[in-house]
């Protein structure tokens, strides 16, 4: 499966952005999905999941109540909508897809989630 997110930008804090992530080269369904993001100097960290179309998503404290993640199986495409955008959500932005799918994720479940991954795309959130 390849992954490629777009949608990144520079954008004033309190703004919005939406990134996508295409994929290819396999059954998109069968997958779930992750956006993770990892700013300079800091490990990557997990930002929202997906696992079945249609189920729940799963959201970082941090983010919750501003990001919404979505699927699009039939354009074999995930979405992170992201408003109310401050400088601590300036990361590259990653989508991952694991072919594991739990009915409730696990905490090792989301450290080790990620039989796929995208090259990222750069969030830049200005003060």
């Amino acid at each position: 499966v390849q992954l490629q997110a777009s949608g990144g930008g520079l954008v004033q804090a309190g703004g919005s952005l939406r990134l996508s992530c295409a994929a290819s080269g396999g059954t998109f369904s069968r997958y779930a999905l992750g956006w993770f993001r990892q700013a300079p100097g800091k490990e990557r960290e997990f930002v929202a999941l997906i696992i079945w179309s249609g189920g729940s998503t799963y959201y970082t404290d941090s983010v919750k109540g501003r990001f919404t993640m979505s699927r699009d199986d039939a354009k074999n495409t995930v979405y992170l909508q992201m408003n109310g955008l401050k400088p601590e959500d300036t990361a590259v932005y990653y989508c991952a897809a694991d072919g594991r799918r739990p009915i409730r994720p696990t905490d090792d479940y989301y450290t080790q989630f990620g039989d796929y991954w995208g090259k990222g795309t750069q969030v830049t959130v200005s003060s």
